[in-house]
């Protein structure tokens, strides 16, 4: 493994759970796949299965979405500190 390999970013696509491979260096995604296409549910007797998986699958990606967006307000918070402390050290440099 070269060390560039190493130093990229592997991502999941939010809306459509494709897996990215990006190189922080190039600004550029070097990799894109797509998810697996779910089954078509193959006889009626199978509907029922298939839709308590369906909901399964949903309540954990509602889940993963209250989760992202109670951290949401704690990565805002943290970069408008860091960006409050960026005029300030401006401010003291020219001086």
């Amino acid at each position: 493994m070269s060390k560039n390999e190493s130093s990229n970013i592997i991502v999941t696509c939010p809306c459509c759970d494709a897996i990215l491979t990006i190189d922080p260096a190039l600004p550029a995604v070097l990799d894109h796949k797509l998810p697996a296409r779910p089954q078509v549910v193959a006889q009626m007797k199978d509907v029922g299965k298939h839709l308590q998986q369906e909901a399964s699958r949903r309540d954990e990606k509602y889940q993963q979405l209250a989760e992202a967006e109670k951290n949401k307000s704690k990565v805002l918070e943290a970069k408008f500190q860091e960006l409050l402390k960026r005029p300030k050290k401006s401010r003291s440099r020219s001086r």
